[in-house]
Order: structure tokens, then sequence, then C-alpha cells
């Protein structure tokens, strides 16, 4: 990774990185939180020790309001002394240059020389089709058209609160190539735990092999997707193309054509 600091100013260390405020280096830090205590001088107190408990320096309460009910929200400014080497971070990542719409047409027209069928939903009891909807509907999200709008796949959106049994039956039924899921609502890590009952229903069908199957949302990461047995994870930002491209690409590297 390549680390560079502004025009003019001394290069940051990349093996020693702190958070920036007012000067570089300075560790400056803002933490915002609630605390179940009811607004006074004692629950400002609290929020300032808690934030000094954290390992922070010089922390000192910048706001405080009262949320009502004996609870109150605070806005703490503290210096962080704690570093990250940049030099040895090693993150997963989706491997493969971008491609264009008329790319990924291209491309499954070349090697595969027909549409990949591709179903997506929003699993479990999750209702938020935002996501599932800017990859999949003609519409897309930002300029960028979705998957309906290609020649290259036939798209089945199921929508939301789909059942993980329902998508894998439909999944047989279609015969698809991939699965596309999202999931939005994290309390409780029960986006972790709808995800992964999917893998295990399609391992113990001996589907799991036969489609390439990725996850997406606000929380999910590519890491986070792989421990999950997913073959690739999307987060904020994810186009259509994107998506349309690592499928593609996994359909021809792995011969499921």
């Amino acid at each position: 990774m390549s680390i560079t600091g502004r025009t003019g100013a001394t290069p940051p260390d990349p093996t020693r990185v702190r958070p920036y405020g007012d000067t570089l280096d300075d560790g400056q830090v803002q933490l915002s939180f609630s605390l179940p205590l009811p607004y006074s001088p004692e629950a400002t107190e609290a929020a300032r020790l808690l934030v000094k408990k954290m390992g922070m320096l010089d922390p000192r309460v910048y706001h405080a309001k009262d949320l009502g009910h004996g609870y109150t929200f605070f806005i703490v400014y503290a210096r962080c002394a704690a570093s990250v080497d940049a030099t040895q971070i090693v993150v997963p990542k989706i491997e493969g240059d971008r491609m264009s719409k008329k790319e990924v047409d291209a491309l499954i027209a070349e090697r595969i020389g027909r549409p990949l069928v591709i179903l997506g939903a929003t699993t479990g009891t999750d209702a938020h089709t935002v996501g599932i909807d800017a990859i999949l509907n003609m519409k897309g999200f930002d300029g960028e058209k979705g998957l309906e709008s290609y020649h290259g796949f036939e798209t089945h959106n199921l929508g939301a609160q789909v059942a993980n049994e329902d998508l894998v039956a439909k999944a047989v039924e279609l015969r698809a190539d991939a699965l596309l899921v999202s999931q939005v609502v994290t309390q409780k890590d029960s986006h972790k735990i709808t995800l992964g009952q999917l893998i295990d229903m399609l391992e113990a069908e001996g589907l799991r092999q036969r489609m390439v199957v990725v996850c997406g949302g606000p929380r999910i990461s590519h890491e986070l997707a792989l421990e999950l047995g997913y073959d690739a994870g999307f987060g904020p930002g994810t186009r259509a193309n994107d998506v349309g491209a690592f499928v593609a690409r996994q359909v021809i590297e792995r011969g499921l054509a």
C-alpha cells in the first residue's frame, strides 16, 4: 500500500500511523456514545473517566445532551497514544480489474455462451431491499444500471424477508448459477446467523459447489464473507458491474457453465 502526506508537509511514517486532528500525528479522536445516566455534571464526569479508562489521553467532554428516561448522549475529544504499522496490514480483497457493463456482457458471451441465472434476495426477517435493488434492478445505483439490464444475466429479484429454505428451493427450480444475498439488519449479529444458515443448507443439499454464492450489506466485508463460507462479500459503494464481473469470472474459473 502507498501512504503519502500532503504537499509540502513532512511525509507520515507508515509504520507508526495515528489519528490526525489539528496536526500530523497528534492522535486526536472524537468519540460519541450514550450512557444510562441522567443528564448531570456527574454523568459528564463519568463519560470523561470512561474514555480515560479506554487508554485515551486528555479526554474532554465537548457536548452532552439529555436523551430523557435517564440517558445522556456525549461527544468526547481525546488523544490516542496507540499506533499501527500500516505496512504490515494484509486485507483479503476481491482480485481482478474492474470491468464495465459492456465488458462483462462480452466476457459472458465469448466464454460462456448463455445468460447466467442469478437470484437475489434479502433473507430472514430483513425487510430492507435498497441494497439488492441497487445491484439487480434496471435502475441500478449512482448512474450504473443493475444486472437486469445486462444481456449476460437472467436476473430474478425475490425481494425481502425471503426464508433461506425458499431461496434454496427457487435456486434449484431455476438452476441458478449464482446467489446474491443482502443483509442490512445486523443487531446482535443476526446477519451472520442468517448467512451461515444458508451456507449450511446449500452444503447439506450438495449445492454449495455448484454455484457462486455472494453476500452484501453495510457491515459485510470480503473477509467476513469468506469466513462464513461465501465466495465474496461486497460492502457499501458496490456497483452492479463489480458483482457481475466477479460472478462471470468465478463461473469460468470453476468450470460451472
